[in-house]
C-alpha cells in the first residue's frame, strides 16, 4: 500500500476575501490626531501608526490595514467618522 501525501492547503479562497484598508491624505487633520485613530481603530502601535501617517503625507495615501472586508469597512466607517479619507480596495 502506498502512502499518499497530504492535499496542500488551498489558501486562495481567504485571500480572495482580503482587501486592503488605504489612507488619503488630506491637509485637514493633524498628525496626532491621525495617529491616535490608527491606533484606536486599527490597533496599531505608536510607531506603526506614526509611520502610516508621514507615508501618507508624502506619498498621498498609505495602506493601513490588510483584511476582510467587513472588518475594514467597519473600520473605514469609524475612520471617516473621525473626519479621515478612507476606501477599502
Amino acid at each position: 500500500m502506498t502512502k499518499r501525501a497530504p492535499k496542500p492547503h488551498d489558501n486562495r479562497n481567504s485571500q480572495d476575501n482580503e482587501r486592503s484598508l488605504l489612507l488619503i491624505n488630506d491637509s485637514v487633520n493633524s498628525f496626532d490626531h491621525v495617529i491616535k485613530s490608527l491606533v484606536e481603530v486599527c490597533g496599531h502601535d505608536e510607531i506603526q501608526a506614526e509611520q502610516c501617517a508621514v507615508l501618507t503625507h508624502i506619498k498621498g495615501g498609505c495602506i493601513v490595514k490588510i483584511g476582510d472586508v467587513l472588518t475594514l469597512e467597519n473600520m473605514s466607517i469609524r475612520l471617516r467618522e473621525r473626519s479621515l479619507d478612507t476606501v477599502v480596495i
